[in-house]
């Protein structure tokens, strides 16, 4: 259904006038082309408004050249007589009722004593109707031209209708009622319920109305639709300058009620100045007829709101001017902010991905800085080492496991291996932190006990988040013992004789994490070593596993470390690394859910001995 005038089916329904910092409607366009603010919009305005002005030209000059001539009469040319009327035979009505193409029912008004309207008789309908009827009742339901019968007996469902109102007022007033969508049912075969009706309309008729329906309401459907995707198509109809446009038009345009049809030059007033260029382009193209149909789109800044898609095509005679312009404008605003709002989504999420890839990277230099190789020289103190370091997978992201060995003044050996808490720089920094300052206690010749507390004392320095768990021990190779303390940490794993259990933990169990508590004491715990003895210091993400108990990660420890020396290890650095990385390769497979260190060393056998 057309609409010329004025926009007045519906106010504009607000969608869209929500305020988005990167609201694609507002984006790099401050004001509308028709705002007193841009020369080069007006300019462009100007030249829209002069491209409708020249072909409204064309248009006139094309129908005058193609007017038919009307002839001047002769002066002595006689005027005929008007020829004698021949009276036309009046056809039936019943043949004018079947000649109607569109379903039909004869109702007559029954009127009281004071000739109001009491009630309704169906009299019959026309062939279109119950062809209608026989596609979905079955031959019996409503027998044609029965003879008077009570309308709402025939269709009592009719009664909760518009239909009722409609006939009476077409009886009261003689002017036909409607369109109005109605609907009704009638039983059907076996249980069934037939719906009919779409978009009635009323007629007087001599005496008689006749309801006429439309079935299927293709009408209201269209609307409907058009509604649903927010569509509408409008005619801009250049010869003289009228606009006819389906309902949905102002609300697709944000434009409240009542407002005028917005013609082409309007249209350009109201769109953003960056819109201008390409609905010129658009109409320009649809005039010279360049294209079969021109697509783009147009925004429409506040109090609009609107990004609105512009599809048109030219209307006119193949050898005339174009004189009119038909376009279906889709109101895309939700579309290009949900568009807009992923794409940012996405763009934050990439540069918070490329931000965690440059600290993960500066992480792991500095943790590759700060974490040493092994020392050569551990093997003339009699021991031998291997480390392996595994990162988390799939992030990569560098976490806080660190350690340290290294021969001391005093002639003992330090061997430490601690995880600090967190992830990323926060974590290596932390790690740096208490490895540096453990090395510069350890040169002091104080036990374990004190550095351990030492080193908590750092901790505690840092702030309330620098927590981290340790193993610190000293090794004195005359003789072979180990004196270590723990600080929250697993306790270390002895394997000797092809069998590994825990070491015991220090007299009143193990110590609490670095960071928690100031002015922690620390005991430590002290491990006889014989030649050929394994010592394993590993972090927690070694054994731990989501939702598995401590307990059986610890027993599935033990229980790999027994197997891979059921058949000894043989003496040598080579040997002990390849029992390392067989070890961790079994525990963490090739993705790590956190970072893993173990850190092996041996007593070295008498004849390997380099001490």
């Amino acid at each position: 259904m057309g609409v010329t005038g004025t926009c007045g089916y519906r106010t504009a329904s607000g969608r869209g006038t929500s305020k988005m910092a990167d609201d694609p409607v507002r984006a790099g366009a401050s004001h509308t082309a028709g705002s007193s603010g841009n020369e080069r919009s007006r300019r462009r305005l100007h030249s829209l408004e002069t491209l409708l002005t020249e072909q409204r030209s064309r248009i006139a000059e094309y129908v005058t050249a193609h007017a038919v001539p009307v002839r001047e009469p002769h002066p002595d040319a006689r005027t005929p007589s008007p020829p004698s009327p021949v009276p036309a035979p009046e056809p039936p009505a019943r043949e004018l009722l079947d000649a109607l193409p569109l379903p039909t029912m004869v109702v007559r008004p029954v009127l009281d004593a004071e000739g109001s309207v009491a009630d309704f008789s169906y009299l019959g309908e026309n062939i279109a109707a119950r062809n209608h009827s026989a596609r979905r009742l079955p031959p019996e339901a409503l027998p044609p031209w029965a003879g008077a019968v009570p309308l709402w007996e025939r269709f009592p469902h009719m009664v909760d209708t518009p239909v009722p109102r409609m006939l009476t007022a077409a009886h009261r007033t003689g002017r036909a009622q409607g369109p109005e969508s109605a609907e009704w049912s009638l039983p059907g075969p076996g249980e069934q319920t037939v719906r009919i009706g779409g978009e009635v309309r009323v007629v007087p008729c001599g005496g008689v109305l006749l309801l006429i329906w439309e079935h299927g309401d293709s009408a209201r459907r269209g609307r409907a639709s058009q509604h649903l995707v927010r569509v509408s198509w409008v005619d801009w109809n250049l010869g003289d300058g009228s606009v006819e446009a389906s309902a949905e038009l102002c609300d697709v345009l944000g434009l409240p009620e009542p407002h005028p049809m917005p013609d082409l030059l309007e249209l350009g007033r109201m769109v953003t100045a960056d819109s201008l260029k390409p609905l010129y382009r658009a109409v320009r193209g649809v005039l010279l007829r360049d294209q079969d149909i021109v697509d783009c789109e147009l925004r429409l800044p506040p109090p609009y709101n609107r990004i609105v898609r512009f599809v048109a095509e030219p209307v006119g005679p193949k050898s005339g001017p174009v004189w009119t312009v038909r376009a279906v404008l889709h109101d895309v605003t939700e579309d290009r902010r949900s568009r807009a709002l992923a794409e940012r989504a996405v763009a934050q999420a990439r540069a918070q991905r490329e931000r965690a890839d440059t600290v993960a990277e500066v992480a792991e230099r500095l943790r590759q800085t700060v974490l040493p190789s092994l020392p050569a020289e551990l093997a003339r103190y009699g021991i031998e080492t291997s480390v392996v370091y595994r990162t988390e997978a799939p992030t990569a992201r560098v976490g806080g496991d660190w350690y340290k060995t290294r021969v001391l003044p005093t002639g003992q050996v330090l061997v430490a291996l601690g995880d600090a808490r967190g992830h990323g720089l926060d974590a290596v920094t932390l790690m740096a932190k208490l490895r540096f300052a453990l090395v510069g206690l350890a040169f002091t010749g104080e036990p374990v006990e004190l550095l351990t507390s030492w080193l908590n004392a750092v901790a505690c320095d840092d702030g309330d988040e620098s927590t981290a768990t340790a193993i610190i021990a000293h090794y004195s190779p005359s003789p072979c013992l180990l004196r270590w303390t723990c600080a929250g940490h697993p306790p270390p794993v002895l394997v000797r004789d092809r069998r590994a259990h825990l070491l015991d933990p220090p007299p009143g169990g193990p110590g609490i994490p670095l960071g928690v508590l100031t002015g922690e004491s620390y005991v430590a715990a002290e491990t006889a070593l014989s030649p050929d003895d394994v010592v394993l210091l590993y972090s927690d993400g070694m054994i731990e596993r989501r939702d598995s108990d401590p307990d059986r990660d610890t027993a599935r420890l033990l229980r790999a470390a027994e197997s891979y020396a059921r058949d000894g290890i043989p003496p040598g650095g080579r040997a002990l690394n390849t029992y390392v990385r067989d070890l961790v390769r079994h525990l963490i497979g090739p993705h790590p859910g956190d970072d893993s260190t173990i850190l092996a060393f041996r007593v070295m056998g008498g004849e390997d001995d380099g001490h």
